[in-house]
């Protein structure tokens, strides 16, 4: 079988911003047969997310992921169908998804590596396993139950930093469900502001790109900020950091302001900065989802149950084509997607 697949052609540099031409297009031949225990997946949907970022360098910075190799296929979070299998707990048709899928349009992988999913959670957008009822969702989920400590009736401002992103969009209507009185996001657009407040329920948005943001959140958090969903780190976490109330709490999710520069992770805070946190009693614990994955079948169940009924709203971008990944993944790290972004392999 002829199947194309995207192999990492260079690395960008610790340094530098990444480029579509640091991803290769080429096409393989898969051997006829599977050996016992594999499964031959056809690629439905491919997700591109910040970690990826790190996985390019010769070290990824964290010894939970694993560098990408020169012209090899590279992996990622995928879903898709099961075309055959030798694997005893898999059979032709079933949906299948993996956080380690080749960026391949069809792949021979081990039943191991692979869970079986029901399209009726996500009533049949198979799509939302990748984003808010798959990893992404039980870090927004999880993140926040864990480390936000909201308490309901308590009159608490939740701020989220890239609001408008996967795990943000998320993350940020968690808070909302589970009783903060005030949600304010952090975004890079007008039209991003205009689909966090009108569409997912926040109470207000701020353009970083355009406005202050030190003064726009004087102006959305009056009472000061309670909890922090920090997916970006930089001058903006700084920012929120120093109007937080005494006690509040920082969800250290995500940094991608420094992705793409030379620095440990989590990156070094400022001196004043860190001066806030110790005078204010502020926790700002690093999430690590993977450290939760005992409550994950309970937390993604709960979340098909808040998409299907429509409490939790879902904010996609949909690239086509296997051709476009390198594409897709670049304009994510540049804050071109609203919500999700996922690359259709296939129908």
């Amino acid at each position: 079988m002829l199947v194309k697949k995207v192999v990492l052609n260079s690395r960008p540099g610790s340094n530098r911003v990444p480029d579509p031409g640091n991803f290769r297009l080429e096409e393989t031949t898969l051997a006829p047969g599977l050996e016992e225990e594999e499964v031959l997946v056809r690629t439905l949907y491919l997700s591109v997310d910040p970690y990826m970022r790190c996985r390019m360098n010769e070290d990824s910075g964290a010894e939970y992921l694993t560098p990408w190799k020169l012209s090899e296929s590279v992996d990622g979070g995928g879903v898709g169908v099961v075309q055959s299998s030798r694997h005893d707990a898999y059979r032709e048709g079933d949906v299948v998804t993996s956080f380690t899928w080749p960026w391949q349009t069809h792949a021979v992988v081990k039943g191991s590596i692979l869970q079986k999913v029901n399209p009726s959670l996500v009533d049949g957008h198979l799509s939302y396993f990748l984003g808010a009822v798959g990893m992404t969702g039980l870090t927004a989920l999880l993140g926040m139950r864990e480390k936000g400590h909201v308490i309901r009736g308590a009159n608490q401002t939740l701020v989220v930093s890239g609001a408008a992103g996967a795990c943000g969009s998320v993350a940020g209507q968690i808070g909302r469900l589970d009783g903060c009185s005030r949600v304010v996001g952090i975004c890079g657009s007008e039209d991003k502001c205009k689909a966090l407040v009108e569409r997912l329920g926040f109470s207000g948005a701020i353009n970083y790109r355009l406005q202050d943001v030190t003064a726009g959140l004087r102006e959305n958090c009056p009472d000061g900020i309670d909890v922090y969903f920090d997916n970006v780190g930089g001058d903006v976490s700084d920012a929120v950091i120093a109007q937080m109330n005494e006690g509040g709490h920082v969800i250290l999710c995500g940094q991608i302001s420094q992705y793409n520069k030379d620095v440990p992770y989590p990156p070094p805070l400022s001196q004043e900065t860190q001066e806030n946190l110790r005078r204010k009693n502020i926790t700002r614990e690093r999430f690590m989802v993977l450290n939760y994955m005992s409550q994950a079948q309970d937390a993604l169940c709960e979340l098909g149950s808040l998409v299907t009924s429509g409490q939790l709203k879902v904010l996609e971008t949909i690239e086509n084509g296997i051709e476009n990944m390198g594409v897709a993944f670049c304009s994510m790290m540049k804050g071109g997607n609203l919500g999700k972004q996922i690359v259709k392999i296939s129908h």
